[in-house]
């Protein structure tokens, strides 16, 4: 017979979402946006990189009560997020607005990377939405 033990109330996990993206925008001003825009909520920039493909990375967490500010940044500096990444941050921010007492303090963190494209792309892409 195996003995049972009371283990206490497990831990909440934390919201770690991984995302992926695109955006027409230039690397260096997306990592400038991005980084001010995120330190201006009170998160912060755990690291940021680029590589020569136009591929940005980003690692930030924030307090859960952020999280809507934290997604209006990412949309309204041009950061196109994939279906299930709309769905994972608006799963966080209803989560979060439902038990606001409970978890508003507690910690998420985002794994994003942007894929960017030279200019003359983005340029073709701005036009095209415009039609």
């Amino acid at each position: 017979m195996k003995p049972e033990f009371d283990v206490g109330p497990q831990p909440r996990i934390p919201w770690a979402l991984e995302m992926k993206a695109i955006s027409v925008e230039a690397p260096s001003r997306l990592v400038e946006s991005l980084t001010g825009g995120i330190m201006g909520c009170g998160g912060w920039v755990l690291s940021r990189g680029t590589d020569d493909a136009g591929r940005i990375n980003f690692l930030f967490e924030f307090e859960r009560h952020s999280c809507l500010d934290i997604y209006s940044i990412l949309i309204a500096a041009g950061v196109e997020l994939t279906p299930s990444g709309h769905i994972r941050i608006t799963e966080l921010c209803q989560c979060t607005r439902s038990q606001q007492q409970d978890c508003g303090a507690e910690i998420a963190s985002i794994d994003l990377e942007i894929q960017t494209f030279p200019s003359e792309v983005g340029a073709r892409a701005r036009i095209a939405g415009a039609a």
